[in-house]
């Protein structure tokens, strides 16, 4: 079996370690572009170590932001300012990826340290939210309007120029975020898709939407790179989307070409119980591997390197990403190295303290 500092290869791309960057939200950035605050925060993790840094969900049209400060991909001159996250990220010998994607019910909100609720109408940032059905996320939250088909349409069409402009801006991973309760992800639940077409009720209308953008988007993302999708492997809800479901899901997106798929949880049910121990959420990650034949990443309270190490040799997942505990220690990496006893990536201007 392999170990956490073995490389992992899909297609032309082969990440250094299987230690990855979850993608995060900053909620730093103004009109949607990437600015000096992204380039240290992405590039700091690619210096220290990670052999993949993922940017954070970049909205494919303004509504799909969750904030009006997020990151943001649907218009061309976003890309000029990402390459310069692409370019530092891969001079420090890490792989650039980005998950693209669109809020729905939950767009329109506040930064979480300025409360996270719903905007209200008075403030001249609000705009209107859609959905899969007029069902708000919770209360407070607005009622989402139910896309038609034609806009579904649409914002499929936003996604595949979302990923024709990541590959623009030298982006070598895509991920597609179906995950969280945001738009693709709230179209697969039963909970928040009542609906009665093509788009609602069986398991295999209501993952329409999601399939169908991978196929869109794979007409223009390379055939030589990976194009992955983060899942919301349960919702921890009686009634709602379980591993079973993601699983089913899983060998769906293998059969569609997908590489490989993020497992991630909850999100969509605002009071769900999620009981967020350490790596909660392997079990899906192992669980969909085994049961659709297909690489997957684990997250969620991944903090030790020893940890992440028996998640990969054990065949748990392919690859291990790190939310918070990078966030708290950006060379996470080279200190887990050194901790395993095995080489570190130590950028040249630092090997003076290691």
């Amino acid at each position: 079996m392999p170990a956490l500092f073995d490389p992992f290869t899909i297609k032309s791309i082969t990440l250094r370690n299987r230690i990855g960057v979850s993608p995060m939200c900053q909620y730093s950035y103004t009109d949607g572009f990437s600015d000096d605050w992204q380039v240290v925060h992405l590039g700091a993790r690619a210096a220290g170590g990670a052999g993949l840094v993922i940017a954070e969900a970049t909205a494919v049209e303004a509504r799909g932001r969750i904030t009006p400060d997020d990151a943001g991909i649907w218009s061309d001159a976003h890309v000029e300012p990402l390459k310069r996250v692409t370019q530092f990220i891969k001079s420090q010998g890490a792989v650039a990826g980005i998950q693209i994607a669109h809020a729905g019910r939950k767009a329109s909100s506040m930064r979480p340290w300025d409360g996270g609720k719903a905007l209200p109408t008075t403030d001249l940032r609000w705009w209107p939210v859609v959905g899969a059905s007029p069902i708000p996320f919770a209360e407070g939250y607005q009622t989402p309007q139910e896309l038609s088909v034609e806009e579904i349409k649409t914002i499929q069409t936003a996604f595949v120029h979302g990923a024709e402009r990541a590959c623009a801006a030298g982006f070598e991973w895509l991920e597609i975020h179906a995950a969280h309760g945001y738009l693709l992800q709230s179209f697969c639940s039963p909970i928040s898709n009542q609906r009665n077409d093509a788009y609602g009720g069986s398991f295999e209308n209501r993952v329409r939407f999601l399939l169908e953008t991978v196929a869109a988007v794979q007409q223009v993302w390379p055939d030589d790179l990976p194009l992955t999708v983060r899942i919301s492997g349960t919702e921890w809800t009686e009634g709602g989307w379980g591993v079973e479901d993601s699983v089913k899901l899983g060998g769906l997106l293998k059969c569609a070409g997908v590489d490989l798929v993020d497992c991630s949880s909850g999100g969509n049910v605002a009071h769900a119980k999620v009981p967020t121990e350490p790596g909660y959420q392997v079990h899906i990650a192992q669980a969909v591997r085994e049961g659709a034949g297909i690489a997957t990443a684990a997250v969620g309270m991944i903090t030790e390197s020893v940890q992440a190490d028996e998640i990969i040799r054990s065949g748990r997942a392919d690859v291990v990403l790190l939310g918070r505990e990078m966030l708290r220690d950006p060379y996470w990496a080279l200190h887990a190295a050194k901790a395993l006893g095995v080489p570190a990536p130590v950028p040249p201007q630092y090997l003076r303290a290691y």
